[in-house]
């Protein structure tokens, strides 16, 4: 999945590593109340240090800002930009166009058998039972 995604994220232009890109959805997830960099490094489940290099990355790309928190000022939230909406549209894109490169010589009744299969993977306790 990985290596499909890769190959249509290089057709797109665009110079994302993973890291960055789940960072993107992670800050998209909190809609329209910016995470602190303190939730971005426990969502992402890394030390606050490899976020501030992911932040620092994509806010030199233009996708993210950091913004003072409007009740503590001490307090610095990251927030998409347009163009990091954009890239994160077109990193959906990617993915979903890689998911179907892959899962195009499946049937429809196979399809909904892995799904059934993945589903029940992922309804368990999850990767750190």
């Amino acid at each position: 999945m990985h290596r499909a995604q890769k190959h249509h994220m290089a057709q797109l232009d665009l110079a994302f590593t993973p890291a960055q890109s789940r960072l993107l959805r992670v800050v998209a997830h909190y809609g329209d109340a910016p995470p602190r960099m303190a939730d971005l490094a426990a969502r992402l489940e890394v030390v606050p240090r490899a976020v501030t290099t992911l932040v620092d990355a994509l806010e030199e790309q233009g996708a993210v800002r950091r913004v003072p928190d409007p009740a503590n000022r001490r307090v610095v939230r990251v927030e998409l930009t347009g163009t990091g909406r954009a890239t994160l549209d077109a990193l959906r894109s990617a993915r979903r166009s890689a998911a179907e490169d892959i899962l195009a010589p499946l049937s429809a009744e196979q399809r909904d058998t892995l799904g059934g299969l993945l589903a029940a993977l992922v309804d368990r306790e999850g990767p750190h039972r």
